[in-house]
Parts: structure tokens; sequence; C-alpha cells
């Protein structure tokens, strides 16, 4: 897949293709309705490659700064995510205030039209774009007839699997997220949330207790759970660069059994001794365990760390 950043990033000469356009964090379920069909138009109209533009950093902390919400994905593991998703060129707009001020018409113009020569666009229901998100998806079809392409509004996924119908979004899941419920994350996402970060030196009390953890320092707005221990996946690039996945138990909090300050992620990876100090990582959260409590003993604690890792090794199905 090919990776373009800025306004200039086409490649010149670039033909006709078919373009998806959104932020795509999470690169949900819905998302994946949306690129999957994208892509499958884009064999129809002649096997022409398909783009997917998003922009960096999020809109909304360029138009209010401060508001940028609880990132799902790293830019780079949304391009992984939609490269799988047979998307052939990932082209990133830098969003700027004056970015924010182009009108609907000169956003299609230039960037569809001039650069991409767009044959079909497919994007959300809810799409919009242009300055004050004036342009929605009626427009991009009115415009779409004036310039020669097919523009193709999809409404969001929705799933009654959880006894509930819900509405595939991104803030459904930052909110399931915040509220430790990473299996309803997991069920909109098609897989683990996962939050990635360098492994740093902590306080190291679990080497002391017998509970060595990875201390992840997560990326900036990284969305992450709740307080509380969960069953989840130590991910790291294996010796083939495949991803290694072991099993882990994660910590989220401030260690208040030590009256912590700093909301850490600490990984107890199972069955493994190295320390991975300076490794950039990731990890899945698959399963919440418990919440997070202040144990009066040392005892008390490690006892629950005990029923902590029984717990991770049965949810993970070792």
């Amino acid at each position: 897949m090919q990776r373009w950043r800025g306004r200039d990033g086409v490649p010149p000469g670039w033909g006709r293709c078919v373009v998806t356009i959104g932020v795509f964090d999470g690169v949900h379920r819905g998302h994946q309705q949306l690129i999957g069909r994208a892509v499958a138009l884009a064999r129809e109209l002649g096997d022409l490659p398909t783009v997917l533009i998003t922009f960096d950093p999020h809109p909304s902390e360029v138009l209010r700064p401060g508001s940028h919400p609880a990132q799902l994905t790293t830019l780079a593991r949304r391009a992984e995510l939609v490269a799988e998703l047979g998307v052939d060129a990932f082209w990133v707009l830098p969003f700027t205030l004056e970015f924010a001020h182009v009108s609907p018409a000169e956003f299609v113009h230039e960037l569809l039209v001039d650069r991409l020569h767009a044959s079909a666009v497919v994007v959300g229901r809810n799409f919009t774009y242009g300055y004050k998100a004036a342009g929605d998806v009626a427009e991009l079809e009115r415009l779409g007839q004036r310039f020669g392409f097919e523009a193709i509004g999809l409404d969001l996924v929705a799933d009654g699997d959880r006894g509930r119908t819900v509405t595939f979004s991104s803030t459904y899941i930052r909110s399931s997220i915040a509220a430790g419920d990473v299996e309803a994350a997991a069920d909109a996402l098609g897989r683990p949330h996962r939050v990635e970060g360098v492994v740093v030196r902590g306080d190291q009390r679990g080497r002391e207790l017998g509970y060595p953890t990875a201390n992840v320092a997560v990326t900036e707005h990284a969305a992450v759970p709740a307080d509380g221990v969960y069953a989840g996946w130590f991910v790291r690039p294996g010796p083939d660069g495949r991803e290694e996945r072991l099993p882990t138990a994660v910590s989220v909090g401030t260690n208040p059994t030590f009256s912590g300050q700093v909301r850490t992620v600490e990984a107890f990876v199972l069955d493994h001794s190295e320390d991975f100090y300076g490794q950039r990582v990731a990890v899945d959260f698959v399963a919440r365990v418990r919440g997070m409590t202040r144990f009066e003993s040392i005892e008390e604690l490690i006892t629950a760390m005990d029923g902590d890792v029984a717990t991770t090794r049965k949810l993970l199905g070792l």
C-alpha cells in the first residue's frame, strides 16, 4: 500500500480511482463495511485502486484545542488495518485552521477531482466536510453529478448481539473502553482494543512481589480502559517480522495499595521472564477481570494477583 502525506502527496500521473474519506479512528466494523464497499466498487469499475483519505491531527483538536478524543488507533496502526482490507493508497491530510476554511466545492474540486480523478466516492451517511461542515452527502452527490463521479452514502452499521441494538461508532467504542467494557469494544471493533507504547522503568514493586511487569508508556491521547485488571495479549514484533502474542494480565490504575498518584498500564506477561525495557510493544485487552482495589496488606494483594493470573489463563483459554 502506498502512503502519502500532504496535498501534494499524490504521485504525478495518478489515474482514476475510488475514494473513501473519514478519520477512521478504530477502523471498526462500520468503517470496515465502508472500506469494503469502496474496494469492491473499485474492482467493479475496472480494477481501479482504492484511496483512503484521513486527517491528522484529529479535526476536533484543531477546531477546539484541548478536545482531542481518546484515540482508538495510532495513525500507523490505522494504515496497517486498512491495508489488510485492500486499500491501495493511504492519504493523510494535515488538518489545519486554513484547511478547515476550505469550502465544500473547493474540497471536492481540488482533492477529489484535480488530484485523484475520482470515479466514485464512498462515505458514511453522516459524513460532513468543508467549512463549518457545510458539505454533506447530498451536496457530495450534487457535486459528483457536476464533476463526473458517483457519490455513495452508506448507513452506519448496527448490531444487537449483546441484547441491545447499538450503532457502531468511534464514540460508542470510546465510551465502552472508558467504562472498562473491553468486550463490548471488541464486538464493535471486530478485534480486541489495543494500546501501544514503549516499555519504561517503573517502581519495580511487581518484581519484589513475584510479578514483574512491563510498564507501558502509552501513546498520547490513547484510549486507556477504566482502572482495573484485564486479561489480554502482550504484542511485539517477532523475529520473523510477524506479531508475537504473549498472554498477559494487565493492571491499569494508580496502584492504590501503595498510594500511587500516576496512572499506569502494567503488563505481567505469563510464563515469561524477559526484561522488555525499551521495546515498543502493544497490549490487546480481551476481558475485564476485576476493578481496582486498595488492599490492606501485601499478603492480600499477592493473593489477589494469584487469582488474577488464574482468571486470565481461563479467559484466554490457556
